[in-house]
């Protein structure tokens, strides 16, 4: 297998070149460093609001001809804004590069930006948002976020809100999409049946003169935590507790992400097995680590009876808190298994692998094989979970976020107790 290569332009852009012999398709991620983080409390949502503007026209070509170039040559595109990254993404046959390049160069440095386009489009992610709100399980993971990090860009919607939409006009949007989309946080990853050289020339080409605005940085995120309670007349409660965690590049990271899988990552993990199987509490639970630059957060998400809300906490709370005293080694070498496992999985996949080298070069400067993640998994120990866990709980900091009927009210509290009792 050919390594994959990394190149820069004068401009900062990084290129990221991963041949991948015996495709016949191949995946470019163009990748952006910066995300809803960036945003300050006025400009909420901007970033999604941005990525959504740039598909209504963009390089001389309109929203439909857009994605029937991209079609017609047998491909698919697509987007994503998070609070760290902002990614375009194409699939592509063999020899679909070029035309997949230029139009993602001309989403990221030449849309149109209509201002009758953009006062559609602000209705448009305004009923996005009405979508989120009207779905619990998504809601309430919106109402844990803004608990644990109030205030603060980790803890707004990545949608915006209708209020912060409004004021954006052309001319704003252009300037944030020039900070958004700087050079210096470009990465342009392509993995499957790409040519080298031709990679370079056409990227030197559409990227090569990107401006550069001044630098800045948002501020590190505290994890304030707290409690939230939106009371819907609903079948179930939906509920999310979390935890503070490590940074993508804290030494705790691959004890954090062993802790969330033992903990509730699958059909054998203990929430599974002790509240769905055991105590019949929940048909839904599960346990996630999500981490960024600074900071993380431990997760747990269930659905639940009203009345077995606050019994569901306080079993959760159990099982996290018996987490101090370590994993039992089948335990530890079963999530070892499964997480190496979606490690090798994801390096199947062309998108996977375009979107992960982005992700590499943009947090840690390099690309890393997955020989080394996995080495660093099989290194984690009992002890150093049982650490974590000791040392997560000691911050006595969480945030609760409950959304149901009012039998289920009381879950924040009874967790808490059950936590730190």
């Amino acid at each position: 297998m050919t390594a994959p290569k990394i190149h820069r332009l004068a401009t900062g852009v990084t290129l990221v070149c991963d041949p991948a012999p015996g495709y016949h398709t191949l995946a470019l991620s163009v990748v952006a460093g910066r995300g809803a983080r960036w945003e300050d409390e006025a400009r909420c949502g901007w970033s999604h609001l941005l990525e959504h503007m740039v598909f209504k026209g963009a390089g001389g070509r309109s929203a439909r001809e857009i994605v029937e170039a991209v079609e017609a040559d047998g491909g698919q595109i697509n987007a994503a804004t998070g609070h760290e990254r902002t990614s375009f993404q194409v699939r592509a046959l063999a020899g679909g590069l070029p035309l997949a390049l230029q139009i993602t160069a001309d989403l990221v440095l030449r849309p149109k930006l209509d201002e009758e386009d953009l006062a559609r489009e602000k209705n448009v992610v305004a009923q996005e948002i009405a979508e989120a709100a009207d779905t619990p399980d998504d809601q309430v993971f919106e109402l844990a976020q803004a608990a644990a990090f109030t205030g603060q860009p980790l803890g707004r919607p990545i949608l915006g809100v209708p209020h912060t939409l409004a004021p954006a006009d052309r001319r704003a949007l252009d300037a944030w999409r020039e900070t958004l989309y700087a050079p210096d946080r470009l990465v342009i990853s392509v993995a499957g049946d790409v040519d080298e050289d031709l990679l370079l020339r056409d990227a030197e080409a559409l990227f090569g003169a990107a401006r550069a605005p001044d630098a800045f940085a948002p501020e590190s995120a505290v994890f304030t935590g707290g409690a939230a309670f939106e009371r819907r007349r609903l079948e179930q409660a939906h509920l999310v507790f979390l935890l503070p965690g490590p940074a993508l590049t804290d030494q705790d990271y691959w004890p954090f992400r062993l802790l969330a899988e033992a903990l509730g990552g699958g059909m054998s993990s203990r929430l599974f097995q002790e509240i769905r199987e055991r105590l019949g509490l929940a048909y839904a639970i599960d346990a996630y680590a999500e981490a960024w630059w600074d900071t993380g957060v431990l997760g747990v998400y269930a659905g639940c009876t009203p009345t077995d809300a606050g019994r569901l906490a306080e079993a959760v709370a159990h099982e996290i808190k018996a987490m101090t005293a370590g994993v039992s080694v089948v335990a530890l070498a079963r999530a070892k298994a499964q997480l190496k496992a979606s490690l090798f999985m994801s390096g199947e996949s062309l998108s996977a692998r375009a979107e992960q080298a982005a992700a590499q070069i943009l947090v840690f400067g390099e690309l890393v094989p997955a020989s080394a993640f996995a080495e660093a998994i099989d290194a984690v120990t009992p002890e150093a979970i049982a650490e974590l866990v000791t040392r997560m709980i000691g911050a006595r900091r969480f945030a609760a976020a409950v959304l149901g009927p009012r039998p289920a009210a009381d879950a924040a509290r009874r967790f808490e107790q059950r936590l730190y009792a």
